[in-house]
């Protein structure tokens, strides 16, 4: 009898998962809270314990780590995903879809972040795709928090998002993954509360919270969030 462990996720990532063919998967990456899979046909797919980072791209198990999932192998068997031989049903979809800017969260003042390792030109995802290192380089993290706030404010930015398409090649598996995410309105749980505290007494937690993700991803997503708010107010972007 397979051994099974149920994982949550986005309907989006659930449904994609149950089309798959039967494949062999690769493992891009594994630590103490997380696997990352290259799975055909979607891209990168996290394996997440419950302290791991919550990517939208992620199937999200109860225990705290992935300890019980040991080995090197993955596949792909009757739409379920399987890591070193236990299946990972997807049994609750999760919402990962960026909140819609309220009133107040439009009309907040708007705190300037500084991001010393680079310069922050959002608008010009040339400049910031692939740059910094890790899973997910600094100016990834930037964009997306660029195009997610756009999506928050309800504005698509078709130009811009096919730049980045075409730039994802340059930058890591994962952090094109969570590229994807990110034109499509898919966040970070602490990227959605940030938005949706925005113009509210908890913005200052939910803030904090943003920039306590990863090393400096929280600080690039928060980066990228407030220069497009800037841009949206400069080019009176919220009344389009």
């Amino acid at each position: 009898m397979t051994a099974e462990l149920p994982v949550s996720a986005s309907a989006r990532l659930r449904d994609l998962v149950a089309g798959l063919p039967d494949s062999t998967v690769t493992v891009l990456h594994r630590g103490a809270h997380a696997i990352y899979l290259d799975v055909e046909g979607i891209g990168c797919v996290g394996v997440l314990g419950a302290r791991a980072t919550a990517v939208p791209n992620g199937l999200r198990l109860a225990a705290p780590t992935v300890a019980r999932l040991r080995g090197d192998g993955a596949v792909v068997r009757d739409g379920v995903l399987r890591v070193d031989g236990t299946a990972l049903p997807v049994r609750r979809a999760v919402d990962v879809a960026v909140p819609r800017l309220t009133d107040a969260g439009r009309a907040a003042p708007v705190t300037p972040v500084l991001v010393t390792e680079l310069a922050v030109t959002p608008q010009q995802p040339e400049r910031l795709v692939g740059r910094g290192s890790g899973l997910t380089p600094l100016g990834d993290d930037v964009v997306c928090g660029w195009v997610a706030m756009h999506r928050a404010a309800g504005l698509h930015t078709p130009d811009h998002d096919a730049r980045v398409r075409d730039l994802l090649p340059r930058t890591t598996r994962l952090s094109a993954a969570l590229l994807e995410c990110a034109l499509r309105g898919e966040v970070l749980p602490q990227f959605a509360a940030y938005v949706a505290a925005l113009g509210t007494p908890a913005e200052g937690a939910a803030t904090t919270a943003l920039t306590a993700v990863g090393h400096t991803s929280g600080l690039g997503l928060l980066a990228g969030a407030v220069a497009a708010r800037r841009h949206l107010l400069d080019t009176d972007g919220y009344a389009a």
